[in-house]
């Protein structure tokens, strides 16, 4: 499964944001700026999410009321706390950028295309070895 489609705590966001559901952002051609950034923290979030997830199961697993007490490892356990705060840090981080990007984008009835005009170049190289009549007259 790619990280791009695994869900967040931020989805509901994006789509108040960028005024359309999470897959249809993913499946449009191309994106903005602000928008390509915002789907990339969003995935390292989605991927941090499932990291909290992940330790927390097996810290329910490993002290569930019907195992054995003998299996209880104080050392496992205090590797898993371990992982958890790693995980819940970089969580809080991705959080901490992503919703201040989010925040910074306007809403989607202000967002606009923009376009450039780039006047066209109408001027045209001679070859060397030939005059112009510019030159031709200064002779």
């Amino acid at each position: 499964m790619s990280t791009t489609i695994k869900p967040s705590s931020r989805d509901e966001r994006f789509a108040e944001v960028f005024g359309a559901p999470l897959d249809q952002l993913l499946a449009a051609p191309e994106h903005t700026r602000h928008l390509r950034e915002a789907l990339e923290l969003r995935a390292f979030l989605a991927v941090a999410e499932q990291h909290v997830a992940r330790v927390r199961d097996r810290v329910h697993d490993r002290s569930a009321p019907d195992r054995p007490m003998d299996e209880l490892s104080e050392d496992d356990l205090r590797m898993d706390a371990q992982w958890m705060q790693a995980a819940l840090c970089a969580r809080r981080g991705y959080l901490t950028v992503l919703d201040k990007l989010l925040r910074s984008e306007p809403p989607p009835e202000h967002q606009r295309a923009v376009t450039f005009n780039q006047p066209a170049i109408t001027a045209r190289a001679v070859p060397a070895g030939t005059t112009t009549a510019a030159q031709a007259k200064g002779r």
